[in-house]
């Protein structure tokens, strides 16, 4: 459907959970959230009554996100109704690949589409401080595991910080295997705010550096507003998530359902409507599409990161808005 500014909106992320069984330094503090309860979150008859009236609606693609979306349990058979839905044209999933290996099999069975792993250096020690567990000889195995099994496309999102990351080495990953290397600009947001901004110039400095010019891909290769990248010798693309830097607002085409419910128009402000009042005091379906009809119509225009804080803006952390 389209919003008062004329863009198509037809790609939700969903958040199932605002739990992780991580810490990231720009996502959730080392001590963690005050978590959700468990009548808060919306359970999955509600989850799929929603995708059923958003494919009314004319949306077409889900992402599954958290917190860590395999944090909740029986996520791949959420997988198999959501795909039954008719309108819904591909689902698929963000997970940090802690716990990948687990529901690998059962993930893939259930016709996920495609699955995107969070990782922001090959650097153990590094990685360590950033997520603050040690696990990630654990995740680059699962990420093996899931390129070698060639069962639906792999992405890495690499969010830049520092050079110490050591960028090229991530990048590396798209060489060694046919999945897509993605650089993600930090959003300033929650913990976010507390770090000095990287930018996509800096990163394509150092990339470059080491591998030589980076070559634009016009071959379509996403839902998103990723721009890619070609590196001679490399099965892989490398992409680029600039919101920051280069602006996409004017092409944004996605909302946000959060875990407990309420349906988020853009990641900078608390705008949008709360579901799950709605859906417990027995709305019917047209009420819902009423209310999500209203709230994507007043979508706002674009963030504004650039400027100084605003009374509207987020005040949560990634993990509990569906990242």
């Amino acid at each position: 459907m389209l919003d008062d500014y004329g863009r198509n909106i037809d790609y939700v992320r969903i958040s199932l959970t605002d739990r992780c069984n991580l810490r990231c330094v720009y996502c959730m503090p080392e001590q963690g959230i005050e978590l959700l309860s468990h009548d808060q979150i919306l359970n999955f008859e509600e989850i799929l009554r929603l995708c059923q009236i958003f494919a009314d609606l004319g949306m077409k693609k889900i992402k599954l996100t958290g917190g860590e979306p395999l944090c909740r349990l029986k996520v791949a058979g959420l997988i198999k109704q959501i795909k039954e839905i008719p309108g819904i044209e591909q689902v698929t999933l963000t997970t940090n690949g802690v716990e990948l290996d687990k529901y690998w099999h059962e993930l893939s069975d259930a016709g996920l589409d495609a699955i995107n792993i969070s990782l922001d250096t090959l650097d153990k020690d590094l990685y360590r401080e950033i997520t603050r567990r040690d696990v990630l000889d654990k995740v680059l195995a699962n990420i093996v595991l899931a390129a070698e099994s060639k069962r639906m496309p792999v992405k890495i999102n690499c969010v830049p910080m520092q050079k110490e990351q050591k960028l090229y080495d991530v990048a590396s990953l798209a060489k060694d295997y046919d999945i897509h290397v993605r650089f993600i600009e930090m959003m300033p947001i929650g913990q976010g705010k507390d770090f000095e901004f990287f930018s996509r110039e800096a990163t394509i400095a150092l990339l470059e550096e080491k591998y030589g010019k980076l070559k634009p891909c016009t071959e379509l290769l996403g839902n998103g507003p990723a721009e890619y990248y070609m590196i001679d010798g490399f099965k892989g693309k490398i992409g680029f998530i600039s919101a920051v830097s280069h602006k996409f607002c004017h092409l944004c085409n996605r909302i946000r359902l959060t875990a407990d419910g309420f349906l988020k128009t853009c990641l900078q402000y608390d705008k949008g409507v709360e579901l799950r009042p709605l859906l417990r005091a027995e709305a019917s379906d047209e009420e819902l599409k009423q209310a999500i009809q209203a709230a994507i119509a007043k979508k706002p225009s674009a963030h504004h990161f650039e400027e100084l804080a605003a009374e509207d803006d987020e005040q949560k952390n990634m993990s509990q808005i569906g990242g």
